[in-house]
């Protein structure tokens, strides 16, 4: 008796995904047909040299921002078949974001800060609320911070405070841009302990950083360059070229796949 395998649902999979600017200097392609899979609990880089699309990418994910064409599932959803009030509140849930300047409200404590997700989309009763939050800021070692502004404490302390808020809601994924890029390395390193803890509770992260030494700590690496990502094995075996020549190397080999 035969048995059948079925395949993982990706936890991101984005397919021919193009993002276009237009403005008076004439018409940008950022994206060029990016195709993305990303297995429930991976923990990726997105790595790039600035301009080369890697913010915009992670935008695509998030749905801050629209693709001009291609489609982007995240958790089993079409992200952009959604109209905006509906993609707010999902993204509420399903997606926790940090950003490389954390964006706390600076007139709430860290445990109100962490409190507003739950609050926005209205998830865990109301009187459950504080508790999770200091439970979060637990977890990030602010336990006595709570009650703190956020200009009270440090900039390594106010991205943990920004990773227990992304968690509130407790989403799937984790969506992080250049999380580490204000911080000094020790710093640093207790973000990326924290995103390994994440990822062995079941959490996926993408991060976008333009620290290669970060890329050792995650389990796969993705490099963008001009819009379009190199392909990763052959990023693997020659780690010595620069992104362009590596790319030259991707449109070789997808030339040679299609004289086959």
């Amino acid at each position: 008796m035969s048995q059948i395998f079925s395949t993982p649902t990706p936890m991101i999979h984005l397919q021919k995904v193009e993002k276009t600017f237009k403005n008076a200097a004439g018409i940008f392609k950022v994206l060029k047909g990016i195709d993305l899979t990303l297995q429930k609990g991976e923990f990726m880089a997105v790595v790039g040299k600035s301009g080369s699309g890697k913010s915009t990418l992670l935008n695509m994910i998030t749905g801050i921002d629209h693709p001009t064409s291609g489609e982007v599932i995240v958790n089993g959803v079409n992200v952009h078949a959604m109209n905006e009030s509906r993609r707010s509140l999902w993204r509420g849930k399903n997606l926790g974001i940090v950003f490389q300047f954390f964006q706390l409200l600076p007139m709430l404590t860290l445990q109100e800060n962490v409190m507003l997700p739950m609050d926005f989309v209205n998830m865990y009763n109301f009187d459950e609320r504080p508790k999770r939050a200091s439970d979060l800021l637990k977890m990030v070692g602010l336990e006595n911070q709570a009650h703190k502004l956020p200009e009270a404490v440090s900039t390594g302390q106010q991205q943990c405070a920004a990773i227990a808020r992304a968690l509130a809601t407790d989403p799937p994924v984790i969506a992080a841009d250049e999380p580490t890029g204000n911080l000094d390395t020790r710093s640093a390193d207790v973000i990326i302990n924290l995103f390994d803890n994440l990822v062995e509770n079941g959490k996926t992260i993408i991060m976008v950083t333009h620290d290669p030494s970060l890329t050792e700590r995650t389990s796969r690496t993705v490099i963008i360059s001009d819009g379009e990502l190199i392909n990763e094995t052959i990023a693997k075996q020659y780690a010595h070229l620069s992104h362009s020549q590596l790319l030259e190397m991707t449109h070789q080999l997808g030339t040679i796949r299609e004289g086959d």
